[in-house]
Order: structure tokens, then sequence, then C-alpha cells
């Protein structure tokens, strides 16, 4: 309970990063946990590296990880699982310095967790696009399936033969969702429940 609820700052998301603590967004002056497990880490990291790959032979923008604090608006401080900025959101077109830029996403990515509840994602969701965000993508590892967004009230559900699409964020970038969940290009393998 410290910083109290309501009294946090961006210095105690710093603070506690360079602590080691756990990784925390800042909702309306509170520290949020934000819980990752070790299979959703690894989907991010994929999505990432697809994206990435991407981006090495199409240069509009930058990506970034879990510990990628964005400042959306005065006491709201976010991470998406994986981001992408195009190169004119930049200041000066160059990545910022600053350990918490005021940037929002063109893209933000966020792998659910079971920790994660409808009332959060949708409050993330509207705090993404109310901040300048194009394209959302929801990944939902249990179904292996995703919600696309590209407004808060405009949904496209993928199920597991779908593809993710760049549109018009990211042209010509296509993941399927089954290359996304394939175990056999990684050493890994979810456990059963």
């Amino acid at each position: 309970m410290t910083p109290h609820p309501g009294t946090a700052t961006e210095k105690d998301v710093t603070d506690l990063d360079d602590r080691g603590g756990p990784l925390c967004e800042l909702i309306d002056g509170t520290l949020v946990e934000k819980t990752m497990g070790f299979y959703e880490s690894w989907l991010a990291l994929r999505i990432s590296h697809f994206i990435s790959s991407f981006l090495e032979r199409h240069k509009l923008g930058i990506v970034t990880g879990p510990d990628g604090f964005l400042r959306l608006f005065p006491s709201q401080v976010r991470a998406p699982d994986v981001t992408f900025i195009r190169h004119n959101r930049l200041p000066g077109g160059r990545v910022p310095r600053d350990p918490i830029p005021a940037l929002a996403p063109t893209l933000a990515v966020e792998v659910l967790s079971p920790s994660n509840t409808k009332r959060e994602m949708h409050r993330k969701l509207y705090d993404y696009f109310a901040a300048g965000a194009e394209l959302v993508w929801y990944i939902d590892p249990d179904s292996q399936s995703a919600a696309v967004y590209t407004a808060p009230d405009q949904c496209t559900e993928l199920g597991p033969d779908g593809v993710l699409s760049g549109g018009n964020v990211l042209p010509g970038f296509e993941l399927p969702l089954r290359r996304l969940f394939s175990e056999t290009e990684g050493e890994i393998k979810k456990p059963s429940p």
C-alpha cells in the first residue's frame, strides 16, 4: 500500500522497476501490477520477433516489449506486452531516452493472462484508443484466438485458423495464428491443465 492508491507517480513506477520489483502500470495515481506468465511472455516475444523481422524489411517504426512504458495521459502509464510505434510519432524521428515517454502506441498488443478481468481489458482498450492507437490486438492463449480492434467498439474475432493483419498500421504484415502458437518452432510446451 505504499504509495497509497491515488498518490503514486511516474517516479514510483520507475523506482519500482529500477529495484527489480514487479512491473506496474500507473492508473489514476495507483500502481497496478502487470502480471504475465511464462507462456504468455513467450508468446509476446514471438509476436515482437515477427513484427521486428517485418520492420527490418519495411522501415516503418519501432517495436518495444512489456517494460516499454508509455505515458498516455497524466497519471496514466501503460506498458503493452508488445508495442509498435510509427517513426512519425517519435519525437524528432528518434527513439526517446525518457524512461516513460509521452507516446501513444500505433499498435498495442496484449497477451491475455488468467488474472486479466474483462473490466481491466476494456479500460486498457479505451485508454489506448483515447491516446491515439490505431490498432489493438488481444491474444488469447487458451483458445489460440485473437480479438482485433480498430476502435473500442469495432472488433473482429479470429479463431485458430485466423491471420493477424497489420492493416493500414503495418501494411503487408500477416501472422497466421497457427504459426504464432506453433510449438514446433520453439522448444517450449504449454502444460496440459
